[in-house]
């Protein structure tokens, strides 16, 4: 009989196969200081373009005095419990109504995290005979949800519509086969890699040719599109079409939660039927009244979001006029696509960290393709015209010296030596 452990700890798998050289630099850095665009590393400033802190709000005076006054009055223990049991209150029900009033939906239920809710969605409504038709560079919550899911599932090629049909109609054949079952579709509002929207308004377009029902996780969208920033449903002119929307609070909100929002009586159902709210402990008291500040200031401060958006025109249009390769994003999310292997991608992350300045994400084989290079920049309205000079000035030379081979070394050191 194998000893499990045993097991683990010969195969770390493709990301702890690399920890002892990437922890505490690569992965599980540790960014210093108050949240802003600029925060410090390993003991030197950088420009930070990876917190999801989109509308600034992380240490907004207002944002920070309603989180300390919640805490000093409620504590984080309270409520105590679970939400169904003992752990309700007046400003959870509070921030539920406000949600969905903001998202145009009937109702809406909190959720204590984005990625467990998500995976928790998925699980409560479909059983068995229940057939998902998703896209293909869905988020990990979304793919973990679906592995989940005892009945069918067909993915179909990322914002490909015609494969998004054909996939349908595999379901819709195979649910006549069984005689009894429904069809989801899940899409994302954003991509978070690539940074472009989901087609939700192609998607809806075959409701009347198919039956099924649209689930969206708009947690890039959410606060960031739209007119007043309900997401990429208002952006598209689709809301009303999505019969289910989800986003989090760790994006725009900068905070810790997430939401679900949709018609009255299905959302009664996922409340009362929804396994990890049942059984896990409310959110905390200084959470739920912090995000109803947050929910408040992102209402009623349409400038955040325009000054998100100048930053966001003004570092992609940068980056074009420079001859980078920035996908086919339409969101504030900003991919730049280079050629490299994995070593001279952790060269150049050094360089531009340890000599320029710049800390981003870097995202390498086996999540891209082999050979493939992808940074994803996330400004935000606390960016400055001056960060955004100085990055676009890093990535320029950093990429002179990838095309010209400087980065092509046998072997970058343990981060303990650097």
């Amino acid at each position: 009989m194998a000893d499990i452990f045993e097991r683990l700890t010969k195969n770390y798998g493709p990301l702890g196969q690399h920890r002892k050289r990437a922890y505490g630099y690569f992965m599980f850095p540790k960014l210093e200081g108050e949240i802003g665009s600029h925060m410090s590393f390993r003991g030197k400033e950088m420009v930070v373009w990876s917190l999801n802190n989109y509308l600034g709000l992380a240490n907004h005076p207002e944002v920070r005095k309603t989180d300390a006054e919640a805490a000093a009055q409620y504590g984080l223990a309270l409520p105590m419990g679970a939400r169904m049991m003992s752990g309700n209150s007046s400003f959870h029900e509070q921030l539920e109504s406000e949600l969905a009033r903001f998202e145009q939906k009937e109702d809406a239920v909190l959720l204590n995290y984005g990625y467990q809710g998500m995976v928790s969605i998925i699980d409560v409504l479909c059983d068995r005979h229940d057939v998902i038709v998703y896209d293909a560079e869905s988020h990990a919550c979304i793919i973990d949800g679906v592995r989940l899911h005892a009945g069918q599932r067909f993915v179909f090629k990322h914002n490909d519509m015609p494969d998004f049909e054909k996939q349908l109609q595999r379901a819709e054949t195979l649910i006549r086969k069984q005689g009894t079952g429904g069809i989801l579709v899940i899409s994302e509002g954003v991509f978070g890699m690539a940074g472009d929207q989901g087609r939700l308004k192609e998607i809806v377009a075959l409701k009347d040719k198919y039956s099924f029902r649209l689930l969206v996780d708009d947690a890039h969208g959410f606060g960031t599109l739209g007119k007043t920033g309900a997401g990429v449903g208002e952006e598209q002119g689709v809301q009303d079409k999505i019969d289910l929307y989800f986003s989090t609070f760790a994006k725009s909100m900068a905070s810790i939660g997430a939401f679900v929002a949709g018609d009255q009586p299905v959302i009664d159902y996922i409340r009362y039927n929804i396994r990890s709210q049942i059984f896990a402990k409310s959110l905390p008291m200084p959470l739920v009244i912090g995000n109803l500040k947050r929910l408040e200031l992102l209402r009623s401060h349409p400038e955040f979001k325009e000054k998100l958006w100048e930053n966001a025109t003004t570092l992609q249009k940068g980056l074009k006029e420079k001859g980078f390769d920035i996908g086919h994003t339409n969101s504030v999310v900003t991919p730049v696509y280079m050629k490299g292997g994995v070593e001279e991608a952790t060269a150049m992350v050094m360089d531009l960290r340890e000599n320029y300045g710049v800390f981003c994400s870097i995202v390498v084989y086996p999540v891209v393709p082999k050979g493939d290079i992808l940074y994803r920049l996330i400004p935000t309205a606390s960016h400055t015209k001056e960060d955004i000079d100085q990055t676009l000035h890093a990535f320029e030379e950093t990429k002179k010296k990838l095309v010209n081979g400087v980065y092509r070394v046998a072997e970058i050191p343990a981060m303990a030596e650097v």
